[in-house]
């Protein structure tokens, strides 16, 4: 009586858990079996009786869906002996289909053999065997049949017995704590871009889930209005040839092991239809300002803005005009004449012409300029002579300033020199005036290293015992009044250099 009391609360106990295990439907799940038990227990007593009357339960905790742990409770009686078990050991799940679930299992632990007059022995007990489960619920499946091999050695008034025993099993499994099914397999769309012209490419992808992951899906692309797809997760979708409109693309995803595994979706795009823009031009001078007479280059770069690969626009550029002058040219580049032109901006215009005949003009601006006045000779500085009795030398003071005047002429390399000496009232003579510009220039020639070519000296007419330096830029001309230049003194003559006799002989 205190054995079948133990195992009926073990039982409840066990119930209890799988009830609330079940109602936080936490993975992994718990699975109950109660039934009917059949038992031929072999070698007791009576080799050839069966036990007809017996149960069985099982508690099965799963971590995995194919492995789990649990423990085992069974009675079987007769009218010569009762024998009950409490078994505990691991159970795999061979396959976890839809309905049917086919085991195996091994059980470890007591088995309390009573045989009628010998007392009760409790010994090691063993079950090893399988059986298969029909679910016809999520919660509730049919256990078609359950078989295992049983053995126990018992031991009473001293002899050792073997049991042999095939036990046999059928009733109700109540899945517990397994949560809700698993939702059906989903498949999203999506395509980029949304909108293109036609020509333009498409891609459109499917992502898939839900599906069996070691299953390889089947991915069939269909599309409105004659769509030419290609590929499987990602599609690519030809768009020559279509009209503006909406196109419809839907994705059927399904896997071939298992028929209930389907889903499908669908995706959208828009094809445009082409604009008629005209071209844009855009014109530059060089130089864009210029003096009467001379000539600027007029460039226009032309392009349309419906352009593409797939819909190609050409353009060209033609009726070269100008407001004054003469533009001249052919392609995209001209030449504007400026010839006899008035001082001001003078407008040259271009059409560009597109292959559908959209047309746009273009502009570009040339300012025509008064030519600058004719360059004139400028004085630098001056040099003052104030040693009486050297009244022509160049002294540091007068260094100074032609050092000054130096690099001037270092810097226009095409500018010349002019070098005025002047003679003061007093001063009778006018030599004087042109040895004061003569040392000058031999300063700047020997001192600074200006070519004497670009140095001119000259006598002046202003009082004052001074040399004037000025500078005369390329294209202008020295016409300061009161001066002449200074005569070159003629080289002295070459004395004949005599001989010496030639020997008597």
């Amino acid at each position: 009586m205190l054995f079948r009391r133990l195992m009926l609360a073990i039982f409840c106990v066990a119930l209890l858990a799988c009830t609330a295990a079940a109602q936080d439907q936490t993975p992994p799940k718990v699975e109950i079996f109660a039934g009917y038990a059949y038992l031929h227990p072999g070698n007791i007593n009576a080799p050839d009786e069966s036990m007809p009357k017996g149960w069985g339960t099982n508690v099965t905790y799963n971590f995995s869906p194919h492995v789990g742990i649990g423990g085992d409770f069974g009675g079987h009686y007769s009218d010569t002996s009762d024998i009950g078990t409490i078994l505990f050991g691991p159970k795999f799940t061979l396959y976890n289909g839809e309905v049917a679930r086919p085991f195996v299992h091994a059980l470890f632990g007591l088995a309390r053999v009573s045989p009628t007059g010998l007392g009760t022995d409790n010994t090691f007990g063993l079950a090893m065997g399988g059986g298969l489960d029909l679910k016809f619920h999520r919660n509730i499946a049919f256990r078609l049949i359950e078989a295992d091999w049983m053995r126990a050695a018992p031991e009473f008034l001293g002899v050792s017995d073997t049991i042999n025993a095939v036990r046999i099993r059928t009733g109700l499994v109540f899945l517990l704590g397994g949560g809700p099914p698993p939702p059906p397999p989903t498949a999203a769309c999506s395509v980029e871009p949304g909108q293109v012209f036609a020509g333009e490419p498409v891609r459109a992808t499917v992502t898939p889930s839900g599906f069996n992951p070691k299953h390889t899906v089947d991915i069939a692309w269909t599309g409105t209005g004659g769509l030419k797809v290609e590929g499987k997760e990602t599609a690519n979708v030809d768009t020559k040839g279509l009209n503006p409109g909406s196109y419809t693309l839907t994705a059927n995803v399904t896997d071939p092991k298992s028929k209930k595994a389907v889903a499908s979706c669908n995706t959208s795009f828009t094809v445009k239809e082409r604009p008629k823009n005209p071209p844009q031009v855009s014109c530059s001078a060089n130089p864009s300002t210029v003096q009467s007479g001379t000539p600027s280059t007029i460039t226009c770069q032309c392009t349309s803005p419906d352009n593409s690969a797939e819909y190609p626009v050409s353009t060209n550029i033609s009726n070269w005009s100008a407001s004054a002058g003469k533009a001249s040219g052919s392609g995209d580049t001209a030449t504007l004449d400026t010839a006899g032109a008035a001082a001001g901006p003078i407008t040259v215009t271009a059409t560009c012409t597109d292959s559908r005949g959209l047309t746009a003009d273009g502009t570009a601006n040339v300012n025509v300029e008064q030519p600058p006045p004719p360059p004139e000779a400028s004085k630098v500085n001056e040099c003052e002579y104030t040693n009486k009795s050297k009244p022509a030398r160049v002294d540091n003071a007068c260094k100074a300033a032609l050092d000054d005047y130096a690099l001037r002429l270092q810097r226009d390399a095409d500018a010349k020199g002019v070098i005025v000496g002047n003679k003061g009232a007093q001063e009778r003579s006018n030599k004087v005036a042109g040895d004061r510009a003569t040392n000058v220039k031999e300063y700047m020639t020997k001192e600074k290293g200006i070519d004497p070519a670009r140095l001119e000296v000259r006598t002046g007419s202003a009082d004052g015992m001074t040399t004037e330096q000025w500078v005369v830029p390329a294209g202008a001309t020295f016409n300061e009044a009161g001066t002449e230049p200074v005569m070159a003194k003629p080289a002295p003559a070459r004395r004949a250099s005599k001989k010496p006799a030639a020997p008597k002989m």
